[in-house]
């Protein structure tokens, strides 16, 4: 997920004090509104140019730079090359624990991103990356929840351990509420509900991927609608509401010019 010149010296200074922000929409500052309205429609090389000027110095600002690639080459399949160099300048800026336990917080999401959505086994690379990261940052970084939501996430699809990744997820989606972060509060509810359906709860994953759609509608986070859509389809019991819902799902992914890629893949896929 184009305005001009947007202060940038003011902009790192709100990145540094509330690290995390400037891609996730909670940033009210002229950047923060124009990366989220790129980022939200999936127009991810335009808001990490944005962001360009800004992360040749800041640290900060270099890692959420990473944090748009990375999550453009999980939703189109291509751009690994860019996420990788854009996360070994984020290193490269680094110069405290809070800075070098972020730039590790994004190492272990790329190499847990190459290793689900690419195919190429980083699972040792993401396990220690995100090990690192919470060795490094405070117990009160605001950087937590995220590290929580990606343990969870390499617990849930690397090591396949169901209890670990829900303590994670539960953790993570906790803090972000505390936080204000209505878009990580979507991702937590979704794999939470993921982890529901997969034990047979189908009236909790109903509710858990129903809010996740109700966030990303209220937040405008376009490029994650059709995901929440086609994830509650799934555990619709009623079929005419389930064939609507991905319908509208691809749509969607249609209007995005087929972004999820993985998603617009399995939709194209016959009805089983």
């Amino acid at each position: 997920m184009l305005d001009g010149a947007l202060g940038e010296g003011k902009v790192a200074d709100t990145a540094m004090s509330q690290p995390g922000s400037v891609t996730g929409g909670t940033d009210d500052s002229a950047l923060g509104r124009a990366v989220w309205r790129l980022r939200s429609r999936g127009c991810w090389d335009d808001a990490a140019a944005l962001l360009a000027p800004g992360a040749e110095k800041d640290a900060y600002l270099a890692v959420e730079r990473t944090h748009l690639l990375v999550e453009r080459a999980m939703f189109t399949g291509d751009g690994w090359a860019p996420a990788e160099d854009a996360l070994r300048a984020a290193e490269s800026l680094a110069g405290d624990n809070e800075e070098r336990g972020a730039a590790a917080c994004e190492r272990g999401n790329l190499a847990y991103a190459t290793t689900v959505f690419r195919g190429r086994d980083r699972s040792d690379e993401a396990r220690v990356a995100l090990g690192r990261a919470a060795a490094l940052l405070t117990p009160g970084s605001r950087l937590r929840p995220r590290l929580d939501f990606r343990r969870g996430l390499v617990a849930h699809h690397i090591t396949r351990n169901a209890a670990a990744a829900q303590a994670a997820f539960k953790r993570a989606h906790e803090a972000a509420a505390a936080q204000g972060d209505a878009l990580l509060c979507s991702f937590t509810w979704r794999h939470l509900a993921g982890l529901a359906a997969e034990d047979g709860e189908r009236a909790e994953a109903h509710k858990g991927f129903s809010e996740s759609l109700r966030i990303r509608e209220e937040l405008g986070y376009l490029v994650g609608i059709a995901p929440a859509l086609a994830s509650l389809a799934d555990v619709e019991d009623e079929e005419p509401e389930a064939t609507r819902l991905r319908g509208e799902a691809r749509r969607l992914v249609r209007l995005l010019g087929g972004v999820p890629k993985w998603l617009a893949d399995q939709l194209a896929q016959p009805a089983s």
